[in-house]
């Protein structure tokens, strides 16, 4: 339905990645809510959406790739859309140009779409736009492998119940996952990765070495690819977090750098739904090594052995290598055994004086990958991360769920009537005799 054979130029990859996304979108109604209902357009499943290409406007030398008009009733919500494939970045000044326009036209939105991965949400990749917080015209951007996410999520997980809607989605998909069309994974570091992994392995790395920030934006797209990822994989929205004070794109690049360049080391986290904790994942540029971790609460409503088991009895599928960490209450240091010692000896997790733990820690390591990009003999960086994030989630933080204490009990009062026997019941069971009590015959 939609060929990649003959694509003979990038002019022609981004013609025809533009004309089959707004094809589809047209008709396919769950992947346009998807993905324009968060910008702003109507949410109702009888809304209109109409699209068109190489949109032309008199007298003007700027012609946006596409736009799209989603109606309802009597509101109409319609976006410019600029589209790159491959390697080609978006330009501020074109984009500015298209804001213009938009404004001139009484166009809400302008869509951005490339191979370019926003830094956290709401955060366009493109620095120098126009647009403020308060701009009557938006300006918002998706990658291509946020909308492949997107439409794998709805096939997968919700389903399209029009067979020829879901036929489209399916062409589409396929469309995007080939190479031919433009629509890249993020396979490739960047050309700076191996001198910058390599001084940091040499302790030699500073804050002024050439290509570190590069890296350092690089790794933070690598987090936020592996949540779409894994939201296609699971059917839900998987986004990155940052720990406090690291909201801001420059906070969040100064304490990467500070980490980097101090430790060697790099730090993203995953927040999924309904799971017992954030999932944790680490590169260790000086011992070459990635890590993955879960912390979970400890139940409190047992005792020490009582609390490994329930930890244990949750990890049926996990690797016998899994390091399991126990931390008491106040504790600085944790005590750590390997999950095979742990089934053999629900006692080898805890510390000398056999303490309760507080909490767990669950720590899958992985060897790193050295290569800057996918599709090596050795798996590449990028390769090993996003495999330790699919097998520890797999593994290991699908299965754990949190710890919950049970509900209290309401306190049944004895009847001043009750025998000696009921009252004995009534102290092991409160709930065996109902309140009020029926009255005795005399």
């Amino acid at each position: 339905m939609i060929p990649v054979s003959g694509i003979g130029s990038v002019q022609e990859a981004e013609q025809r990645a533009t004309s089959a996304l707004l094809a589809v979108l047209s008709i396919v109604r769950d992947l346009s809510i998807d993905l324009l209902s968060p910008l702003g357009a109507s949410k109702a499943q009888k809304a209109t959406v109409e699209t068109f290409i190489e949109v032309n406007t008199p007298g003007k030398r700027v012609r946006p790739d596409g736009l799209i008009q989603v109606a309802f009733a009597k509101k109409m919500w319609s976006a410019f859309v600029e589209v790159k494939t491959g390697i080609n970045a978006l330009a501020a000044d074109q984009i500015n140009a298209y804001w213009d326009l938009a404004r001139e036209y009484d166009v809400d939105h302008v869509l951005t779409i490339s191979n370019e991965l926003a830094p956290k949400d709401g955060i366009h990749p493109t620095e120098g736009l126009k647009v403020r917080a308060n701009s009557r015209v938006s300006v918002s951007h998706l990658s291509w492998s946020a909308i492949v996410s997107a439409a794998i999520r709805i096939k997968r997980h919700k389903g399209v119940s029009d067979p020829e809607q879901a036929w489209l989605l399916d062409e589409l998909i396929r469309y995007l996952q080939h190479p031919a069309s433009g629509a890249l994974d993020l396979g490739d570091m960047g050309q700076p990765w191996v001198s910058i992994r390599d001084a940091a392995r040499e302790g030699t790395l500073t804050r002024k070495s050439e290509g570190v920030s590069d890296v350092i934006a690089r790794w933070d797209q690598l987090i936020r690819f592996a949540g779409l990822k894994l939201s296609a994989e699971i059917g839900e929205d998987v986004d990155p977090v940052y720990p406090r004070g690291q909201t801001d794109p420059k906070q969040r690049t100064a304490a990467l750098l500070d980490l980097l360049v101090g430790e060697g080391r790099l730090t993203g986290a995953l927040r999924i739904p309904n799971t017992a904790g954030d999932l944790i994942i680490e590169a260790n540029l000086h011992s070459r090594r990635l890590v993955a971790w879960l912390d979970v609460g400890a139940p409190q409503d047992r005792g020490a052995r009582g609390r490994v088991t329930w930890l244990v009895n949750q990890l049926t599928e996990a690797p016998g290598r899994l390091i399991v960490e126990s931390y008491a209450r106040n504790a600085r240091m944790p005590t750590a055994s390997t999950l095979d010692e742990i089934r053999d000896d629900r006692l080898a997790v805890l510390d000398e004086d056999k303490r309760e733990p507080h909490r767990f820690r669950l720590v899958q390591r992985a060897e790193m990958g050295m290569a800057r990009a996918t599709g090596h003999r050795s798996p590449g960086f990028i390769t090993t991360v996003l495999t330790l994030i699919n097998d520890f989630y797999g593994d290991v933080v699908q299965e754990v769920a949190s710890w919950q204490p049970a509900a209290p009990k309401l306190t049944r009062p004895v009847s001043p009537t009750a025998t000696e026997d009921e009252r004995e019941q009534v102290r092991d069971d409160p709930q065996v005799f109902p309140w009020p009590w029926p009255e005795r015959p005399d």
